[in-house]
């Protein structure tokens, strides 16, 4: 079977791992960002894209934006994905605006 993600690091490749200590450093050193809860935190890879993040038991997401370990967010209505300053999207659509409103973004 081919995952999409997995947490097996015998799957990571050196670029992969380097990331992952860069993500725990900032953990270490920036803690969790606030809005991400940290329940069963582990460290993942998207065989995919490449991105290696950490998510937890609410399926949330963090990863490295530039240096800072930042949440990573995904419009549950349209499908939107990016970092907080990324997210301002269809204007047009209520239900993704009210979306923004409870992120802080609006």
């Amino acid at each position: 079977m081919n995952d999409i993600t997995t947490t097996d690091f015998s799957k990571f490749g050196s670029r992969e791992r380097k990331m992952t200590e860069d993500l725990l450093k900032a953990w270490r050193e920036q803690g969790l960002p606030e809005d991400f809860y940290g329940d069963e935190v582990a460290v993942m890879l998207n065989t995919h894209s490449g991105c290696v993040f950490l998510t937890n038991a609410d399926f949330q997401v963090a990863m490295m934006n530039r240096d800072n370990l930042e949440s990573f967010y995904s419009c549950p209505i349209c499908g939107q994905e990016g970092f907080k300053q990324e997210m301002q999207h269809n204007e047009s659509n209520e239900e993704c605006q009210e979306y923004l409103r409870e992120l802080g973004v609006k």
